[in-house]
């Protein structure tokens, strides 16, 4: 079977909450791989856009009125957001730490995995 026959099926058969947790686990492994690689490495750069780009898609979707997640629940996603672009900007710069960032994505993978579990 070929790579993309096999990311076809698993996209076909893979809940949104799924979907979620592979798309966080990739990109907090990209960040782990970087961290301590100096700012200006590409693999750094990229890490970083990528896991802004993911929290970016979050707050759109949560700022959507046909959103269906809790209102506390949207406000604290969208909170998150907000402080994940700010700090990204802040590791860029060499001011903040790209660990935080990684043990953010940690904690919501652990409650997409518990969420699953109890599903």
């Amino acid at each position: 079977m070929s790579l993309q026959a096999y990311s076809k099926a698993r996209r076909a058969t893979e809940s949104p909450r799924d979907t979620e947790y592979r798309l966080f686990a990739e990109i907090t492994r990209r960040m782990m791989d970087v961290d301590g690689k100096p700012l200006h490495d590409p693999s750094v750069i990229d890490a970083i856009h990528r896991n802004k780009r993911l929290w970016s898609t979050l707050l759109a979707d949560c700022s959507k009125d046909g959103n269906g997640l809790p209102e506390a629940t949207r406000a604290a996603i969208i909170s998150l957001a907000i402080w994940v672009d700010r700090h990204s900007s802040g590791v860029m710069r060499g001011h903040e730490q790209i660990i935080d960032l990684i043990e953010v994505n940690r904690t919501i993978m652990e409650g997409l995995a518990q969420r699953t579990v109890a599903a």
